[in-house]
């Protein structure tokens, strides 16, 4: 749609020196996501692949598992008062039979690019909701060499960080270190459903075999998601959060932070780790 960034006047002063110029900053814009006709959430977002994250999103909340279950995702024409569409408010329409939580429809919640829904999930939650449990038989194993190089190939592939600077992003990889995909959103949590949406419609839950690496932080809410899709290996270039470590160890899923180099933590989940014989 060409909304992903947008040019604004700026008055740069380096190093004494005055001028003014246009520069591109990352646009952010609210997605509105209804759920057969009625108003579920609001998330502000980076435009684009706004149907991947309206379906990634209804997996991070326990409604779908599997494209099947959606019949249409279509943006909302008249979605404005004089009848303008936006292409800011998007209608997710399950195929029959396929039932809603009432909860999901009672909440009406508001996410933000900084945090997403924070604090309304609990871990028992989690547990009772996901349909793609981490079950990678056999496990995932991933060497410290093969992590470490992740967060350089993410870089490489974010497009609309080099021209702003600021984007987050979230790439999946293959078990061998391969890109699988990489999505920017100036929200992890959006960039995260993006992936997870693109897969769902391409019948590729659950992610069993793969690693989901995220710029930032690990919050809770992001261990949440990679839960929610079945995806065995989370690494974050930040800290994860306490919540974040205690659904990881509860729920099976390897969690690493603080992935710089060849520095990391693991906090969950050691044994997909292939590490030399001798070294704990």
């Amino acid at each position: 749609m060409g909304r992903v960034t947008e040019r604004r006047r700026t008055l740069r002063i380096r190093d004494g020196a005055v001028s003014s110029r246009a520069d591109t900053l990352v646009a952010e814009e609210p997605l509105e996501i209804r759920l057969n006709g009625k108003p579920l959430a609001i998330t502000m977002r980076t435009p684009g692949d706004d149907f991947a994250l309206a379906a990634g999103f209804l997996v991070s909340e326990g409604v779908i598992a599997e494209g099947g279950e959606v019949q249409s995702i279509v943006y909302c024409a008249g979605a404005t008062a004089d009848g303008v569409n936006t292409y800011n408010v998007v209608d997710v329409k399950l195929a029959p039979g396929v039932m809603v939580p009432d909860i999901t429809l009672e909440r009406n919640v508001y996410t933000t690019s900084s945090c997403g829904l924070c604090g309304k999930a609990s871990l028992d939650a989690v547990r009772t909701t996901t349909r793609h449990p981490v079950g990678d038989t056999p496990p995932v194993r991933v060497t410290p060499e093969l992590l470490s190089a992740l967060p350089d190939r993410l870089r490489a592939a974010q497009k609309v960080f080099d021209r702003t600077g600021g984007l987050h992003a979230a790439a999946l990889f293959s078990e061998e270190g391969e890109l699988l995909d990489v999505r920017e959103d100036v929200g992890r949590h959006n960039a995260v459903d993006k992936l997870v949406g693109r897969a769902l419609t391409d019948g590729r839950l659950p992610l069993s075999r793969s690693v989901l690496l995220v710029s930032g932080r690990a919050s809770f809410e992001l261990a949440q998601k990679a839960v929610m899709a079945g995806i065995p290996v989370l690494a974050a270039v930040s800290a994860p959060s306490s919540l974040a470590v205690d659904l990881a160890a509860e729920s099976g899923l390897t969690l690493v932070g603080f992935l710089r180099g060849p520095s990391m933590n693991v906090y969950a989940g050691e044994h997909r780790i292939a590490l030399e014989a001798g070294v704990h």
